[in-house]
């Protein structure tokens, strides 16, 4: 088997390889051997520290609650899907070191479930993702007859919920490929990645996939700014895959739309309405209001843990404020850092999911994609 469609690990354990396309054409074995999150034999998770790329590939690994949460906060584990995979596994992984030393309890797991679910506001998969753990964690407790068996159904959970993640990255990428045309040049936003999901992305799986089917295409990755995730992330990773990719400072995508140098926009997702509205990487309303003034179709990509039904619109999404320290202004001038925006439905032609495309009127189309 070609190492490209190899996806080891199982509901027992192992680590599994970021799952990459399988041409080979299309492969760096430096990339696909990286192993971005997974299990350490001691049973601890042990994560790619994405805040030191692309100049370090440095792993860490974490056995507590605590340990996880800073990481999620400090996003040395980032993107909607992989903060819920992470969660999920920190948790299993916390639970299995306290059934070790007698203290897994109820009391105990609710406690840190609700601490968890609260690392970050925004990305409604950390919530999807807790929830199924505390699923599973009442009726383990309910009726597992010693601490270790409550231990290991949480461990079976979390490896399900980061499985299940793979295997909707490959169909968000086939599904999404179909929207792009022979030779296009594809403009994203942010990471939308390897690094930050369980697979193969989401909207970069559509570009892995294209450039799988030969389509020939070309990425043009914004910066992201201010912690520049397109420019030190996707560019990057696109780059190991093999996918040719250019960067571009924020502001300089109205002006490379106008050159009609785009042929259409996609990006991932953190929270997607019931009416399909969509928070995403702050930047990305702008780049979705440019998009339709230069007639240039705009997509998002999500699996379906990313839409969040409770809320009608996304004028109740939270938004994340973050340190204005990240920030590099004047000493003195206050600071403004949201880290995510909304991106309205209407402005919006299609969104890729695990389950096929959902296209206008969204009201109806994303009920249908859950009925």
């Amino acid at each position: 088997m070609h190492p490209c469609n190899m996806a080891s690990g199982s509901a027992s354990g192992g680590k599994r390889s970021t799952v990459f396309p399988r041409h080979s054409s299309c492969c760096n074995l430096s990339l696909m051997n990286l192993d971005i999150i997974g299990w350490s034999p001691s049973g601890a998770v042990r994560f790619l520290d994405q805040t030191l790329l692309p100049r370090q590939e440095v792993h860490r690994e974490v056995h507590s609650i605590d340990d996880m949460i800073e990481a999620i906060k400090a996003l040395r584990v980032r993107g909607a899907p992989l903060i819920g995979i992470s969660a999920a596994m920190g948790l299993a992984a916390a639970a299995a070191r306290q059934a070790a030393d007698g203290g897994l309890n109820v009391a105990w797991f609710d406690e840190a479930a609700g601490r968890m679910a609260q690392a970050r506001p925004t990305a409604v998969n950390l919530v999807w993702a807790v929830n199924r753990m505390r699923h599973v964690a009442a009726q383990a407790f309910a009726d597992a007859t010693d601490q270790a068996a409550v231990a290991r159904a949480l461990r079976l959970e979390a490896q399900r919920i980061w499985d299940e993640d793979a295997e909707m990255c490959r169909a968000m990428g086939d599904a999404g490929a179909a929207l792009i045309p022979q030779g296009a040049t594809v403009l994203t936003h942010c990471n939308a990645g390897a690094l930050a999901t369980g697979g193969i992305g989401t909207a970069v799986a559509a570009l892995y996939t294209a450039h799988e089917q030969g389509k020939g295409i070309k990425v043009v990755s914004t910066e992201t700014r201010p912690l520049r995730q397109g420019a030190r992330l996707t560019a990057w990773e696109l780059s190991k895959a093999g996918v040719p990719v250019t960067s571009i400072v924020d502001s300089a995508a109205a002006s490379v739309m106008a050159r009609k140098a785009i042929d259409l926009v996609i990006t991932g997702a953190d929270r997607i309405a019931a009416n399909g509205d969509v928070a995403n990487k702050i930047g990305t309303y702008a780049l979705a209001v440019l998009a339709n003034v230069h007639d240039i179709p705009f997509y998002v990509a999500a699996p379906r843990s990313t839409f969040d039904l409770s809320l009608a619109s996304g004028a109740t999404i939270p938004i994340e404020e973050r340190s204005a320290a990240e920030v590099d202004a004047a000493p003195g001038a206050a600071v403004h850092n949201p880290a995510f925006d909304v991106t309205p439905a209407e402005i919006i032609a299609a969104i890729v999911t695990d389950r096929g495309v959902v296209r206008p009127p969204y009201q109806e189309s994303i009920r249908r994609l859950f009925d």
